[in-house]
C-alpha cells in the first residue's frame, strides 16, 4: 500500500510539473505581480489555484467529468474565458502610463491573488478539460486505495505548482533591485500580450466547436 502511494505521489508530482512549466495566464500573471509584491505572490496564486481545484477534484469524484467533456460546456468554458483573459489584457495595457516597480503611495486596491488565482484558472478552458480527461482517469485510479490514495494524488499535484511558481516569484522578486520603471512596464506589456493570445485562441477553439 505504502508503495502505491508513493508512486501516485510521484507520478502525480511529475504530470503536474510538466503542465506547470508551459505558458500560460497563471504563469504570466505570476510574473507581473511578483515584480510588484515579491516571492508571496506565487504561493498565493496557487493557494487560490489550489482551493479551486480541491472544489473540482471533490465534484469529480462526485461525478462531475462527463458534464465537462461536452461540447456545450467546452464552447461556453472557452468563450468566456477568452473574455477574461482578454479583460484582463486590457486592465495591465491601461496601466503601463502610471506603473511603476515602487508603488508604496499608489492608492490603487491591490490585486487579491487568491482570488485572481481561481478566476484565471477558471478561465483557461484547458484547465477544465484536462481534469475531465486525464484529471479523473487518475483520480479512478487512486480512490482504488481509498482516502490516502486520493490525498496522494491531490498533494503531489498541488505540490508540483507551489514549488514551480514559488521558484518563479523568487527569481522575479530577487531581481527587482535590478529592474527599472521601463523594464518593468515591458515585462507587463508582454505578460499582456500573451494574455491577448490565449483569449484569442480560446475565442477560436469556442467558435469552432461552435461552427
Amino acid at each position: 500500500m505504502s508503495l502505491a502511494l508513493f508512486t501516485i505521489f510521484g507520478s502525480s508530482f511529475v504530470i503536474a510539473l510538466s503542465g506547470a512549466v508551459m505558458p500560460g495566464p497563471v504563469l504570466t500573471v505570476t510574473i507581473s505581480e511578483s515584480a510588484q509584491r515579491g516571492a508571496i505572490a506565487g504561493p498565493l496564486m496557487i493557494f487560490g489555484h489550489g482551493i479551486l481545484e480541491m472544489i473540482l477534484v471533490l465534484s469529480l469524484l462526485a461525478g462531475l467529468g462527463p458534464l465537462l467533456s461536452r461540447d456545450d460546456v467546452f464552447i461556453v468554458i472557452s468563450l468566456l474565458g477568452g473574455a477574461i483573459l482578454f479583460w484582463m489584457a486590457c486592465t495591465m495595457f491601461k496601466s503601463l502610463p502610471s506603473i511603476q516597480i515602487r508603488q508604496e503611495n499608489n492608492s490603487e486596491k491591490p490585486r487579491n491573488l487568491i482570488l485572481a488565482g481561481i478566476m484565471l484558472s477558471l478561465a483557461n478552458p484547458y484547465w477544465l478539460i484536462w481534469w475531465a480527461t486525464i484529471g479523473i482517469g487518475y483520480i479512478m485510479y487512486s480512490v482504488k486505495f481509498g482516502l490516502a490514495g486520493v490525498i496522494s494524488f491531490f498533494c503531489g499535484h498541488i505540490l508540483a505548482d507551489l514549488a514551480w511558481y514559488s521558484l518563479i516569484s523568487f527569481g522575479v522578486a530577487g531581481g527587482r533591485r535590478f529592474f527599472t520603471d521601463g523594464f518593468y512596464r515591458k515585462l507587463i506589456a508582454i505578460c499582456a500580450s500573451f494574455l491577448v493570445v490565449f483569449s484569442c485562441y480560446f475565442f477560436y477553439s469556442g467558435i469552432e466547436k461552435l461552427m
